[in-house]
């Protein structure tokens, strides 16, 4: 199972990310990326970082998948705590990469990201 703990639903990646989301890790399971507060204090990140860790753990021990992970991307201090605390407990954290292409048309600037590939937290 897929955790997706990111602002982008899996109802929104392209073909390409969900086949290897689905081929590699079987059920995807959105669950929203958290609003925090850019005034927050590293208290409030460390106690939020441990109520979605108990979030992905409950979801986690219900999963009949054999390969399991957190996808997670989003406010940096949040994902570095969260995925400190999911590898210790030996789940494997992912991000996903993209190439960027950007379009200048005149004044405005169209950016475009495609996904190429998932790659663990180290």
């Amino acid at each position: 199972m897929l955790i997706n703990l990111s602002n982008h639903p899996s109802k929104q990646w392209s073909k390409l990310q969900t086949d290897e989301a689905v081929n590699e890790y079987g059920k995807i399971l959105d669950l929203p990326f958290p609003a925090i507060n850019p005034s927050a204090k590293p208290e409030e990140i460390k106690e939020l970082a441990k109520y979605y860790f108990n979030k992905c753990l409950d979801i986690l021990k219900k999963s009949r998948e054999n390969n399991n992970v957190v996808h997670i991307m989003g406010e940096l201090t949040f994902c570095f705590a969260l995925v400190n605390l999911l590898q210790a407990q030996d789940i494997s954290c992912i991000s996903s990469t993209s190439a960027r292409n950007v379009v200048q048309n005149g004044s405005k600037k169209i950016v475009e990201f495609n996904f190429v590939q998932f790659r663990e937290y180290l």
